[in-house]
């Protein structure tokens, strides 16, 4: 063999060990890769699973409000149902003249000028206080005004209540 050839076998050799380093070193360097490739979809995976347990957990939580919010608009429904139920069975009342609406008067009073006597009469009257019946259009405009502050007071109600399910909620 001549020295040439020598040489050039020599050449190919190195070039055919390079080569096979070069493979062995892209090998090792995807399994790398592969196994970070791996760990990077682990925590991908345990990161999905947590926020999908928060959301659940948030649904769950607003679900529930919801219920506890609707069994109160319930409840402040039918509250004010009755107050408006009975209001209108006062009102019916005072317009047969079933009940009549009358005043406490002031016994010490000497400026009114009002001389109702103070003896109890075939009506009856609470321990013989001196009473004024309203005129019934009167009454009529007391219950209206008794009506609206009822119906505001349980709405009232209702926003407190709603605010603080809401309030202590979050």
């Amino acid at each position: 063999m001549t020295p040439g050839q020598i040489l050039a076998a020599i050449l190919l050799a190195m070039a055919i060990s390079a080569g096979g380093t070069w493979q062995v070193q892209d090998w090792r360097m995807g399994k790398r890769l592969a196994e970070q490739a791996g760990l990077h979809q682990g925590e991908l995976t345990r990161i999905s699973a947590v926020a999908i347990k928060q959301v659940r957990d948030e649904q769950d939580r607003r679900l529930a409000l919801e219920r506890t919010l609707a069994t109160s608009d319930q409840q402040h429904t039918r509250e004010l149902s009755d107050a408006q139920r009975n209001q209108a069975l006062l009102r019916g009342r005072l317009a047969t003249a079933d009940v009549r609406l009358s005043v406490l008067l002031d016994a010490t009073d000497s400026a009114s000028g009002c001389n109702v006597p103070a003896a109890p009469g075939a009506i009856g009257v609470v321990h013989a206080a001196r009473r004024a019946q309203l005129d019934p259009a009167h009454a009529q405009r007391i219950i209206a005004i008794t009506d609206a502050g009822d119906r505001g007071l349980i709405a009232l109600r209702a926003c407190q209540a709603y605010a603080k399910e809401v309030s202590t909620a979050k």
